[in-house]
C-alpha cells in the first residue's frame, strides 16, 4: 500500500519570503558589495538578456569590494557576455561560440518538459524558477512557458511514464524543483509513487546551498515519506559556498535514508585550481555529501568567459587523484547531445 504524503504548510512562509527578497537589480548588488561602479553598465546590459538573481544568504558569503570573489563571479552579469566568444585572430571579430540549447534538450523532449535522453530514466523540467541565476546556466534559453510537464501537461507526463515500464528513475530538475512549495511537491511525488515501476526519485537542486532556510523550515514530510528511493544532487562549485548555515540545513537530511551527491561545473577563475577542488571535496565529505560529477562547461551562448580547456581539466583531475582517496574525486564528464550517457573525459 502506498502512503500518501500530506505536508504541513507551517514554516514555509519564511523561506518563500526570503526567496522573494532576492536581489535582482545590478545597481543594488554593486552597492551592497561595494563593487566598482565601472561594472554597472555591462551588468545592466547583460541583465536585460538574462536577469540577475541572487539570494541575500548567498550574497553574505561574498567578500565585499572584491569583483573577483568566486561566488560573485557565478552570478554577476558581465560585459563579456555580449560577445559570442573570443575574438578571431584573423579579423578581430568575435568567433562563433555557444548555442541556445547546448545539451540537446529540445531534441530529447518526449512531451513538453519531459526529457528522455538516457535508458531507464527521464528528467522533468519541473519549474522555471531558481533562487539564483548562474551566468553559465545551460537552460537560460529554455522555453519554459511552452514546456511545463507538471502544469497542464501533467496528464500527458504521467501517461508517458505509465506506458514505459523500462523507466525506473525520475529526475526533478528545472529551474530548481525546491522552489516549488511543499503542497505541490507532495502532490507530484504522490502521483509519481503511484506508478509501480518507478523506483528512484532524483532531485537536482541548488536551493539548500543558496537558501538554506528551505530545509531549515523543517517541512520535509513530502521528501522522506515516499516509497521511492530519494537521491538529492546538490550543485556546489566552490568551498566558500559551504558555511555553517548550509551545514545546519543539510543536517536536516542526515539519517533520513537520502543519498546526497554533488555536481560542480569547472569554471575559469572560480574553481579551476586543484586546491579549491580538493578543499571542496573535503568539505562535502564533512557534510555527508559525496562528489559526483565535475562538468566540462556546456557551451551556452553568453558563457564563453567561463570556459576552461579540457587539458586543464584533466590535469586538475590528475592532481586530485594524487592527493585524495578515489571516492572524493568526482567524475570529469561532458554532456554531448545524442550520446547514451555522460561522456567521461
Amino acid at each position: 500500500m502506498i502512503t500518501k504524503i500530506t505536508p504541513s504548510v507551517q514554516g514555509s512562509e519564511h523561506w518563500q519570503r526570503e526567496l522573494a527578497q532576492a536581489i535582482h537589480k545590478p545597481e543594488e548588488l554593486i552597492r551592497v558589495l561595494q563593487l566598482p561602479e565601472a561594472l554597472l553598465p555591462g551588468a545592466t546590459w547583460s541583465a536585460r538578456r538574462f536577469p540577475l538573481r541572487v539570494t541575500r544568504s548567498f550574497l553574505a558569503r561574498m567578500e565585499p569590494g572584491n569583483p573577483n570573489d568566486p561566488l560573485l563571479r557565478q552570478v554577476l552579469p558581465l560585459a563579456s557576455e555580449h560577445d559570442a566568444g573570443e575574438p578571431d585572430k584573423t579579423n578581430g571579430l568575435p568567433s562563433e561560440w555557444g548555442q541556445l540549447d547546448p545539451v540537446g534538450d529540445t531534441d530529447a523532449m518526449a512531451s513538453p518538459g519531459l526529457l528522455h535522453k538516457y535508458q531507464g530514466r527521464v528528467l522533468l523540467v519541473s519549474t522555471a524558477a531558481c533562487a539564483i541565476h548562474c551566468r553559465y546556466c545551460f537552460r537560460q534559453h529554455f522555453p519554459y512557458q511552452q514546456a511545463n510537464p507538471l502544469g497542464t501537461q501533467l496528464p500527458a507526463t504521467l501517461a508517458y511514464l505509465d506506458q514505459h515500464p523500462d523507466i525506473h528513475e525520475v529526475i526533478l530538475s528545472g529551474g530548481d524543483p525546491l522552489s516549488i512549495h511543499d503542497k505541490k511537491l507532495a502532490q507530484i511525488i504522490n502521483q509519481l509513487s503511484s506508478i509501480a515501476h518507478l523506483k528512484t526519485l532524483r532531485i537536482h537542486t541548488r536551493l539548500p546551498v543558496v537558501l538554506p532556510q528551505r530545509l531549515l523550515s523543517g517541512q520535509l514530510d513530502w521528501l522522506v515519506s515516499t516509497r521511492l528511493n530519494v537521491v538529492m544532487v546538490l550543485h556546489i562549485n566552490h568551498p566558500n559556498e559551504i558555511n555553517d548555515e548550509f551545514r545546519q540545513a543539510i543536517g536536516c537530511l542526515q539519517g533520513r535514508n537520502i543519498t546526497l551527491l554533488n555536481q560542480s561545473v569547472l569554471l575559469k577563475d572560480i574553481n579551476d585550481d586543484a586546491d579549491s577542488l580538493i578543499e571542496l571535496s573535503h568539505k562535502l565529505l564533512a557534510c555527508g555529501i559525496l562528489p559526483y560529477y565535475l562538468h566540462q562547461l556546456d557551451q551556452v551562448t553568453g558563457a564563453a568567459h567561463f570556459e576552461v580547456s579540457e587539458d586543464t581539466g584533466l590535469e586538475l583531475i590528475q592532481q586530485m587523484r594524487q592527493r585524495l582517496p578515489g571516492y572524493l574525486v568526482p567524475k570529469y564528464v561532458q554532456e554531448i547531445p545524442g550520446q547514451a550517457a555522460k561522456t567521461p573525459l
